[in-house]
């Protein structure tokens, strides 16, 4: 396959920004870094440049967490001007939340593909399955449980987003709305969440994958810089339309709206796992 050849090369390019829109909007709706979206996105891509699998997974996985830097910001900085970020729990959350996302890219250096996509379905489904009933019978307690459990939940939010190149909103807002938080603080809180996980987990993709010789040239590890740049203009674009839709959408809404995107993409990684 000639990469230069337009054929080949176009399609990836419009794949990768359309990629990026995808990723900045629902940063913005969903408090998410968008990694449910460029994960597959990536993996697909590195795929067809050749890449076996053992390399694309979690190269798709780091590059995503890369991404997730500028839109996790921004998003964050939307909300925070909305007034429904809970900046005390993310103080709480900074130093588990960064072992969870060291252990989880050491972890990546050893692990095989299949392990990323069986913790991405897992984690998804679980939410997609209580966002879409409503939450009926969904809710440990009524209020956030001690300093201490936080600070477990942190770390387990940093471990799972790590392996699932994510900025770690799906899986905090299931534990935030678990204990009754509202969806839209939920929501807005875990893009903060975002900016702990994608920093110290883009460094750790780096470590994890420096000096293997089956990496592309544009690479620093797991994360491919030319995926990145081609990637961050469209998703900066559309980031701040996602945080103005997120607050004009009901509670219902929003709950149903995040659930079936999650299924979705619950399904397109099961796909992947059948034809592969």
């Amino acid at each position: 396959m000639d990469l230069l050849e337009p054929a080949t090369l176009v399609p990836l390019v419009l794949a990768l920004a359309l990629a990026g829109a995808l990723i900045g909007f629902l940063a913005g709706v969903f408090g998410i870094g968008g990694g449910a979206i460029s994960v597959p996105v990536f993996y697909e891509v590195f795929q067809t440049l050749g890449h076996a699998p053992e390399v694309a997974m979690p190269m798709a996985v780091g590059t995503s967490l890369a991404v997730i830097i500028p839109t996790s910001i921004q998003s964050a900085r939307g909300h925070y001007l909305r007034g429904t970020v809970d900046v005390d729990l993310l103080r709480v959350w900074a130093l588990p939340v960064l072992f969870g996302v060291i252990l989880g890219a050491a972890i990546a250096r050893f692990a095989q593909p299949q392990v990323f996509q069986l913790v991405f379905v897992v984690v998804a489904a679980v939410n997609a399955t209580k966002l879409l009933a409503g939450g009926s019978g969904w809710r440990l307690r009524d209020s956030l449980p001690s300093r201490a459990m936080l600070r477990l939940y942190g770390a387990g939010v940093g471990l799972v987003s790590a392996l699932m190149g994510i900025g770690g909103g799906a899986v905090s807002t299931l534990i935030l709305t678990l204990h009754n938080v509202p969806i839209h603080r939920a929501v807005s809180t875990s893009a903060g969440v975002g900016m702990l996980i994608a920093i110290p987990g883009t460094v750790g993709y780096m470590i994890a994958g420096y000096g293997r010789p089956d990496l592309p040239p544009d690479a620093i590890g797991f994360v491919s810089l030319a995926t990145f740049a081609l990637t961050i203009p469209t998703s900066m674009l559309t980031t701040r339309f996602g945080v103005s839709l997120a607050h004009r959408l009901s509670r219902r809404w929003l709950e149903s709206a995040f659930g079936l995107f999650l299924l979705a993409v619950c399904l397109r990684f099961l796909w992947l796992s059948v034809v592969s």
